[in-house]
């Protein structure tokens, strides 16, 4: 047996998609990416999206059209991946690391809401392992406070919260299309907001800082899609529902097959639909010998996060404390649940975790 961790779903629908786009002639920006847009906006529930060439840069674009700059702190998780707090060092803001919730590993509300300061611009929720964040408390303290409101739905594209979906909720949402993401562009992202000026500071934002072609009004960036990549992502958007459900379905299986002791499966919070980017088991002490054992039995695992941003060498000099943060990367691992992962291989997964854990 070999099950990868992670593994992209692309096909021959794919493939002609991008041969169309080839043949056209227009293979930057164009009316691709533009369609691209609409219909991810429809997809979220909101009127506008803008599409990214990276994760990264639609949250750099995001804080920036946001006013995110220098002097400005924003609060961000520090269980996460590292560019929830580097797109905020890209403004030359600085990231304020919030410890986390034990069960959905998301921010804490109350770790959030004990590092707002009069220099406090925004908050960063990261919609972690495809659940939502407490999106109600979040929301809350952002309009208490007056922050901006910056979901990194990077991991949660068709996450769903009390019938709302990931990306609906803040001033900003944004997404990743990386390859091993729920959906893929090969490299891609996207910015949602529900913001007309929002909507038209991000365009600026991610073109060279145009108003108009060939008038810059403000500093911007090349962060724009390309056709090829839209083109992937179209077809992808319209399989991204069946993705969802076969991780739910492996997952699921995974939650009522795995026993053994010592091992946390995955909660789920009320009214929230979890898609599943990763299935993450809580371990403890025997992590790495339980990583081993599937690793020898061609079993795919990962460790999201092993070292808590807030340790990461780059912010040494900025004090944090997130015990829960610390005790998550030194306890998760990641198993396959992408939907490659066929039914025979989901019953050894889990056949293997319970005899060797």
């Amino acid at each position: 047996m070999n099950v990868p961790v992670a593994r992209p779903l692309l096909g021959a629908e794919e493939a002609d998609a991008v041969r169309d786009v080839l043949a056209s002639g227009m293979i930057a920006a164009g009316p691709k990416t533009a369609a691209f847009e609409e219909r991810f906006a429809a997809f979220c529930g909101v009127p506008h999206a803008v599409a990214t060439n990276s994760g990264t840069a639609a949250l750099h674009a995001a804080l920036l059209a946001g006013g995110v700059g220098p002097g400005d702190e924003v609060i961000v998780p520090s269980f996460s991946f590292i560019a929830t707090a580097t797109a905020v060092s890209m403004c030359g803001a600085v990231p304020v690391f919030a410890d986390v919730d034990p069960d959905r590993f998301t921010i804490d509300p109350g770790s959030a809401a004990g590092l707002v300061t009069p220099r406090t611009k925004a908050a960063i929720a990261v919609h972690l392992f495809g659940q939502c964040c407490d999106v109600p408390a979040i929301a809350d303290l952002c309009a208490d406070r007056n922050l901006l409101f910056v979901e990194d739905a990077a991991q949660a594209h068709g996450a769903m919260l009390d019938g709302k979906k990931a990306g609906s909720f803040g001033d900003f949402g944004c997404f990743s299309f990386y390859a091993t993401k729920n959906m893929t562009t090969g490299e891609g992202g996207m910015v949602t907001t529900a913001s007309d000026e929002y909507d038209a500071r991000l365009r600026r934002v991610i073109n060279h800082g145009q108003s108009e072609k060939y008038l810059h009004t403000e500093l911007g960036y090349n962060y724009r899609m390309t056709d090829i990549a839209a083109a992937v992502g179209l077809v992808q958007l319209e399989r991204l529902d069946g993705f969802n459900r076969r991780r739910q379905e492996n997952a699921a299986f995974f939650s009522s097959h795995i026993r053994a002791p010592g091992i946390a499966t995955p909660t789920v919070s009320p009214g929230a639909a979890h898609v599943y980017h990763q299935y993450v088991l809580r371990v403890g002490e025997g992590r790495d010998r339980l990583a081993a054992a599937l690793r020898e039995r061609g079993i795919g695992t990962a460790v999201h996060y092993p070292v808590p941003i807030h340790r990461q060498p780059i912010y040494a000099g900025l004090k944090a404390v997130c015990p829960v943060a610390e005790a998550l990367a030194a306890s998760v691992l990641s198993i396959p649940v992408h939907p490659g992962v066929a039914d025979e291989e989901r019953a050894s997964i889990a056949d293997a975790v319970n005899e060797v854990a």
